[in-house]
C-alpha cells in the first residue's frame, strides 16, 4: 500500500499499521515522518524500541528476526526499526525482510519500521521490497522541486506563526531564502527555526511578518551545491541559477575537472542520443540505451528535438577545448581561467536548452553565426 507523506495525518486517524517502509533521499522529511509515527505509537502503548542498522555483507539478520518475535517483561508493545543505508539488504536480508513482512500481518504487538535511501527501479522490483509493499505501508519521499521550495518555506514559517510580506516583496524574500538553502532541506529547517527564535510572533499580528532585511540578516548561505544539480539546471536552461551554482561550487572548493566532467558528459550523452534518433531509434529506447533516467530523461525529451547535429558537434568540440583549459592549457579565443571557461561552456549549453526552437549556430569558440 502506497501512502503520500502529506496523507499521514488522515492515515493515523484510521489507526497504525504493523509495517511501514520509508524510502527517499530527503533525510529531514523521512525523519519527521518517522518521528510522527513513533509519537503515535507511544501514545498507543508501544513503549519499547530497538534499532538495527544493516552494515556490511555479513550482518546478522537472526537478531532482527528474534527482536521482532519477542517482548521484554516490561513492555506490551514494541517498535522495531531496521535501517539499511545502502538500500541493499543482500540475500539473507531479502529472505529476512520477506519473513518479517509476512509476520507483520495480524501482529498488533510489534510496529516494524524499515528505513531506506532513494531506491532505483531495480531495487523496487526485488522480492523483498515487493513483500514490504504488499504487507505494509510504503512511503516514498521525493526531493522538493526547486520551483516549489519558496512555497515549502512559506508553509514552514506559517507553522511557527510567521509569514513574509504580501505581494512582490514577500515573493522576493522567499526567493532569496530558497537561493541560500538550495538543495538542503535540513539547513532550511534550521534557518526557519532560527527565525522563530529571533523574531517570535506575539499578540501583535504585525510581529509575525518577516521583512526581507530580517531574513537576509538571519539566513546563512548554506546552499548545498553539487554537480548533478548543476547538470539539471543547465539542461533546464536556467542561466542565472547556473551562474550562481558555478560560483557556489568554486567557493566550496569543488574541482574544476569534476565540474567539466559533468558538463561534458551531458553533451556527450545528448550527442549519442541524437545519433540514435537519427538512426531510427525511438526516443525512449535511445534514452534507455544511453542510461538517461529520471529528471534528465524528461529534459532530454524536451530539448533534443530542437538542437541540430551541427550544434551538438560544436558543443562537443567546445567541451574538448575546456577540458584542456581546466588542465592548464591555453586555447585561442577562450579565457585562461578554468572557471570562466566553465561559465562560458555552461552558458552555451544552457542557451540551447532554454530555447531549442531558436537555433543559433554555435562555434567551438563560443561565437554565434
Amino acid at each position: 500500500m502506497n501512502l503520500a507523506p502529506a496523507q499521514l495525518s488522515e492515515h493515523l486517524k484510521r489507526g497504525l499499521k504493523s509495517l511501514y517502509t520509508l524510502h527517499g533521499d530527503e533525510p529531514l522529511l523521512v525523519q519527521e515522518f518517522a518521528d510522527t509515527l513513533r509519537t503515535a505509537a507511544r501514545l498507543q502503548g508501544y513503549t519499547e524500541r530497538t534499532v538495527h542498522t544493516v552494515a556490511g555483507a555479513h550482518f546478522d539478520w537472526s537478531e532482527v528476526l528474534a527482536s521482532g518475535g519477542s517482548l521484554s517483561l516490561f513492555a506490551d508493545k514494541q517498535i522495531v526499526e531496521i535501517r539499511i543505508p545502502s538500500g541493499k539488504p543482500g540475500k539473507d536480508g531479502s529472505a529476512a525482510l520477506q519473513q518479517l513482512a509476512e509476520r507483520a500481518q495480524g501482529d498488533d504487538s510489534t510496529l516494524t519500521l524499515v528505513m531506506l535511501p532513494k531506491l532505483d527501479s531495480m531495487m523496487t522490483k526485488g522480492a523483498w521490497f515487493g513483500a514490504l509493499d504488499s504487507f505494509g505501508v510504503t512511503v516514498k519521499f521525493d526531493p522538493i522541486d526547486r520551483r516549489a521550495l519558496p512555497q515549502w518555506i512559506a508553509q514552514r514559517l506559517q507553522l511557527q506563526g510567521q509569514r513574509v510580506a504580501a505581494g512582490e516583496e514577500g515573493q522576493r524574500t522567499l526567493q532569496f531564502f530558497a537561493d541560500r538553502v538550495e538543495g538542503n532541506l535540513l539547513a532550511a529547517h534550521q534557518e526557519i527555526q532560527k527565525l522563530g527564535l529571533l523574531y517570535p510572533s506575539g499578540a501583535d499580528d504585525a510581529s509575525a511578518v518577516l521583512s526581507f532585511d530580517q531574513v537576509e540578516n538571519a539566513v546563512l548561505n548554506v546552499a548545498r551545491y553539487d554537480v548533478f544539480k548543476l547538470s539539471e539546471a543547465v539542461l533546464g536552461g536556467q542561466a542565472l541559477r547556473v551562474a550562481r551554482m558555478l560560483d557556489g561550487l568554486k567557493s566550496e572548493g569543488v574541482s574544476e575537472v569534476l565540474v567539466h566532467w559533468a558538463l561534458a558528459e551531458d553533451i556527450r550523452s545528448m550527442k549519442r542520443v541524437k545519433d540514435a534518433l537519427q538512426a531510427g531509434r525511438p526516443m525512449p529506447m535511445a534514452l534507455r540505451e544511453n542510461r538517461v533516467w529520471g529528471i534528465k530523461e524528461k529534459l532530454f525529451e524536451r530539448v533534443l528535438p530542437g538542437i541540430p547535429d551541427t550544434t551538438l558537434a560544436n558543443l562537443l568540440h567546445a567541451a574538448h577545448k575546456v577540458d584542456g583549459i581546466v588542465k592548464g592549457l591555453k586555447q585561442p579565443d577562450w579565457p585562461l581561467d578554468g572557471w570562466q571557461a566553465l561559465h562560458r561552456l555552461a552558458g552555451m549549453v544552457c542557451e540551447q536548452c532554454a530555447a531549442p526552437s531558436r537555433l543559433p549556430r554555435v562555434t567551438a569558440g563560443g561565437a554565434r553565426g
